[in-house]
């Protein structure tokens, strides 16, 4: 065993290299490279000095050359490169053991290019973390797939392409530091048209009745429920009856406010009898395994998780061996899973419960890949939620996980579905009116349904969605037809037709995967940096767009439109995985897209990019709000959006309101409370200044009016005295005694026992009292003319908390962070509002208005900053008279530019 070689297995996370060790032994060291060890310049500072000054140097690709790609080893992951190359050294084989997708393969190609192994090298991959799937990737190592390599760096290239091509022209035309991307433009595009058809809606209102009917005595239950569905011949009208401009589009009878409170009057004398019974068996199959995307859209629906918060879960339950691997398309089983499912199924519910032969599901998304297996629990023998002992997101996420797995090879559940009608004759007819025609109406139905579920099946571990919505209808009694009921009671209804409901995380990842549109991996990162640059941002769980994604999403569907076309996007889609499967060739797709193919040269990003013609910047970004004829417009600024009307009169628009929500007649109501309105209240007694109230860019505040020296210096001239208003004042009620008792601060309390002032002030951070450099905050606004000296006096002796100045009360208290336990509270900090846990900070996103941000947001924000650890301390810069040559030599050093040709030293693997 003197001669057993020594191997050095490289991963991308310290926390899977931690469970790698446990399972290999001491033969192998196993490192991480903590992700990406190089990437393309992310600014001017990264590019190497050979390179600097090149006109491709900024871009990082090398346009005119093959689109060689410009790769550099950024700063902090210097240290890893070192110490792997330290490690390298002392070894007799490596494995790069990162995961087997293409942006895995792509990190193992960037490691064996930079480290320039001199021993056999061998590409490790497995799917889940367990000792016999490590034992059995050891015993199987493969070749390095350039495929997907290839497909993995055009996506970065065509990437790069496009934010560095297209952005620069938002900053120039919309608004500077904004970004363009191949998938983040087009998600923001839906999103916007989404809200489009919102503001484009007409509501329609109709009514309909709903009667409570007695079955009798005897029947159990007694009563239920019947909704009225049609009259005479006609079918009633229901919300599908409408179009989007409020129109009938069938020929069904619309019942209004005073046609259903007449029926109402007149069924109350009718004659109720049973007119049809129809009842039916139904099956229903459980749901496939998860794959990436339907477990991202679930762990929504179902836990209120985040894109993001599920991956990153996920991520940590792969990591730590609970799970198979979280990106795949695929909803196949392994023959081990499906024993584990159907044996576990078996053994909890018993055989009834398990179907003869197992279940097999087929993947139906198109060009599947990744496609290793479904998201199971790890293992040949599934560990249960309880087994698994794991708190938090883990615990919930692995439940959901486990559940869906096992009830996948159960069996399917059972149940029957009845439907009843109800024929009401009136004693007289009823003369009302529809759309159509003014009928006389003789007869009601009503229809009532009922389901029942007669056998679970895998229901008894799993309920998806669709169950939940439907369950356990009502229950209906035994009827017959003809079988005469009694009215118990009948209510009206009004109803209005609601428009499209905007898109949540997990509709919008279905609706890019129905579009084809970007892949499971990438959806994450897509919607955290849509709402990052702020295009969107949530209302409780829907994605609602900002002006200013109406801007950008203007300015690419008119000079762009081939950049966020859908079908384009989805064909690129196709070409990356026809890279990956070595059916197409990386350097003719990027052609294709910069240049443009044969005989579209003018599609090309290049031309589209240099060739803009005349952009109204003004207009892209103005949209007419309401009758144009008003000439009131939003317009989205550099320096916020605000609304503006033919007089150029101006006001802001709240950034929590919807793009739906800016009406005509609330433009209206902003423009007549514009920031800047100055009401007069009267004038200060003691100076004989008048006093004005006025709305500026911080809130509402009062200020005196001073006549203006022009004989002084602007520096010379005296300052107007000027006060914010209380949280409890308004601009169009706050009088001028109000306004004079704000002037009038700071408030001198009375002195201490040293002759030293006490003073009462309202500052950035609310109230407080000051004595010399020492502070205490009050607990309220008022308290400012009400606290007495001696009160004052207390509060200073106190000991302070927190440095310098006493810790404000939380601006909201949240709950307890579900993977830590820890409290999170929002707080008012320097730079703004913040959600702390006491270790990590975070800002409050600006279009998140802080009592709509819920446990789940502050948790996914904090746990995202946690994810990203502490910030690298700053070395102190050494100055000296002559720089280093050596530090040049290996700033040059970390670049390339080179081919995928990296050639292994004699006796390493062709990888």
């Amino acid at each position: 065993m003197a001669n057993a070689p020594r191997r050095l297995v490289i991963v991308e996370s310290p926390t899977k290299a931690t469970m790698l060790t446990r399972f290999l032994g001491s033969g192998y060291v196993v490192e991480s490279s903590r992700g990406h060890i190089r990437d393309l310049p992310t600014n001017a500072s990264e590019v190497p000095a050979k390179y600097k000054g090149l006109p491709w140097a900024r871009l990082g690709v090398d346009v005119e050359d093959d689109f060689a790609p410009l790769y550099v080893v950024s700063a902090d992951k210097k240290p890893v490169i070192r110490k792997l190359k330290e490690l390298l050294k002392d070894v007799d084989e490596l494995y790069l053991a990162t995961d087997e997708d293409r942006e895995g393969e792509a990190i193992a190609w960037h490691l064996l290019a930079e480290l320039k192994p001199k021993v056999p090298v061998k590409r490790m991959v497995f799917h889940e973390i367990t000792p016999e799937a490590i034992a059995a990737a050891v015993a199987n190592p493969r070749e390095l797939d350039i495929d997907l390599v290839d497909a993995q760096e055009t996506r970065r290239i065509l990437d790069r392409l496009y934010g560095y091509e297209v952005s620069p022209v938002l900053w120039k035309k919309v608004m500077p530091k904004l970004s363009a991307g191949r998938v983040q433009s087009v998600a923001t595009r839906l999103v916007v048209d989404r809200e489009r058809e919102r503001m484009a809606f007409t509501s329609a209102s109709y009514w309909d009745l709903l009667a409570t009917l007695d079955a009798g005595a005897a029947a159990t239950p007694r009563k239920f429920d019947a909704r009225l569905t049609g009259l005479n011949d006609w079918k009633v009208a229901r919300g599908a009856d409408f179009d989007s401009d409020g129109k009938l589009i069938s020929d069904a009878f619309v019942v209004d406010e005073k046609c259903a409170g007449d029926l109402a009057e007149a069924l109350k004398q009718a004659r109720f009898a049973v007119d049809s019974v129809e009842a039916k068996p139904f099956t229903r199959r459980p749901a496939a395994p998860f794959r990436t995307t339907t477990l991202q859209q679930e762990a929504g629906r179902k836990l209120g998780f985040t894109t993001d918060r599920t991956m990153r879960v996920a991520q940590e339950l792969y990591e730590s061996g609970y799970i198979t691997y979280m990106r795949t398309d695929s909803v196949s089983l392994s023959e081990q899973a499906i024993t584990a499912a159907r044996k576990q199924a078996r053994a909890l519910y018993g055989d009834d419960y398990v179907p003869a032969s197992p279940r097999v599901y087929a993947s139906k998304v198109k060009n599947a890949q990744e496609a290793h297996e479904a998201i199971r629990p790890a293992g040949d023998s599934f560990r249960t939620p309880a087994q698994a002992k794991l708190v938090g997101d883990q615990a919930r996420l692995y439940e959901l996980i486990w559940q869906r797995t096992v009830a996948s090879q159960m069996t399917d559940a059972r149940g029957q579905a009845v439907s009843v009608k109800i024929a009401a004759e009136l004693a007289q007819r009823l003369r009302a009116g529809a759309e159509m025609a003014t009928v006389d109406i003789h007869r009601a139905v009503f229809s009532a349904s009922g389901r029942t579920i007669t056998f679970p099946g895998f229901l008894k571990a799993y309920a998806d969605v669709a169950d939940d919505e439907q369950g356990e209808q009502a229950k209906l009694p035994q009827l017959a037809p003809d079988q005469h009921l009694d009215l118990s009671e009948i209510a009206t209804e009004s109803h209005q037709t609601k428009p499209p409901a905007r898109y949540t995380e997990p509709t919008l990842i279905a609706k890019l995967e129905e579009l084809e549109i970007g892949r499971p991996s990438t959806y994450a990162s897509i919607i955290r940096t849509i709402t990052a640059r702020d295009y969107v941002y949530k209302k409780g769980t829907a994605l609602v767009p900002t002006w200013l994604a109406f801007a950008v999403t203007r300015l690419l569907v008119e000079h762009f439109p081939r950049l966020v076309d859908y079908q384009f996007t989805a064909a690129l889609e196709d070409k990356l995985d026809e890279i990956a499967g070595g059916d197409a060739q990386r350097l003719q797709v990027l052609n294709d897209f910069f240049y443009g193919a044969p005989g579209h040269e003018r599609e090309g990003l290049h031309d589209m990019a240099t060739d803009l013609g005349d952009i109204d910047a003004r207009a892209v970004s103005t949209f007419p709000i309401g009758d144009p004829e008003a000439g009131i417009n939003v317009r989205v600024g550099r320096y916020g959006t605000y609304v503006e009307d033919a007089e150029a009169n101006r006001a802001n628009v709240p950034e929590d309101m919807a793009p739906d929500e800016l009406t005509l007649e609330v433009a209206k109501q902003l423009l007549a409370t514009p920031a800047g309105e100055e009401r007069e209240l009267g004038t200060d007694p003691a100076t004989g200044h008048p006093i004005v109230a006025r709305t500026g860019r911080y809130g509402p505040y009062v200020t005196e009016v001073l006549e203006d020296d022009e004989s002084l210096p602007k520096s010379k001239r005296p300052k107007p005295r000027t006060a914010s208003l209380f949280s409890s004042m308004q601009l169009d009620t706050v009088t001028l005694d109000d306004a004079l008792k704000l002037l009038s601060l700071p408030r001198l309390v009375g002195t201490d026992d040293e002759g030293v002032e006490i003073t009462a002030q309202n500052g950035r951070y609310g109230p407080y009292i000051k004595r010399g450099n020492d502070s205490r905050t009050l607990p309220s606004e008022e308290s400012l003319f009400t606290v007495t000296l001696e009160q004052a006096k207390e509060l200073l002796a106190a000991p302070r908390t927190r440095g310098r100045r006493a810790a404000a009360a939380p601006l909201a208290e949240l709950g307890d962070d579900p993977a830590t336990g820890k409290p999170l509270v929002i707080k008012d900090g320097r730079f703004g509002p913040y959600i702390t846990d006491g270790e990590y900070n975070v800002t409050v996103p600006k279009s998140q208005p802080i009592n709509e941000v819920s446990l789940e947001v502050a948790a996914d924000l904090i746990a995202a900053k946690r994810a990203k650890g502490p910030a690298p301390a700053k070395k102190a810069r050494r100055t000296s008279a002559k720089s280093s040559p050596s530090k040049a030599t290996k700033a040059s050093g970390s670049a390339s530019t080179s081919k995928k040709t990296p050639k292994p030293a004699s006796g390493a693997s062709s990888a």
